[in-house]
């Protein structure tokens, strides 16, 4: 069973990038992976949201340097989802770009400034087990 969290090491490319989209969310996911790394952000982190959450397939966690690293990076990202057919992206967060969130719809993208990615630690959130239900007496 594949772990619910996947990193990839900054300046490596992910394995076997799809040639092209074909309206895949994994597919989806590994290309955004790919720009991500383009666009130099560190600690890239992918979450299955499966079982987890509606709101989404994957959530994809990223880091940059700077306000104008973020500022690009989210930039660089919409431009390419754009160009691949997802022109009606949600973003939130370019007014600051301390942490801005990019919603596709099926995958949603943080990319945060390091302190600002430590203090809200989304991957624990999101990585931890659902607690048992407990019966009730």
């Amino acid at each position: 069973m594949p772990s619910a969290l996947e990193r990839t090491p900054s300046g490596a490319t992910p394995a076997e990038l799809p040639s092209d989209f074909d309206g895949n969310t994994a597919a989806l996911t590994d290309k955004i992976l790919h720009w991500l790394d383009e666009a130099k952000a560190e600690q890239l982190v992918k979450i299955d949201l499966a079982g987890k959450s509606p709101m989404g397939d994957f959530m994809v966690i990223a880091s940059g340097n700077t306000t104008r690293h973020v500022g690009a990076i989210a930039d660089l990202l919409q431009r390419k989802l754009k160009a691949e057919g997802h022109g009606r992206v949600r973003v939130e967060g370019n007014d600051t770009c301390d942490w801005v969130l990019i919603d596709t719809g099926d995958v949603i993208v943080h990319v945060f400034r390091p302190e600002v990615r430590d203090f809200y630690n989304l991957e624990k959130m999101w990585t931890a087990d659902r607690p048992a239900d407990t019966p009730q007496h």
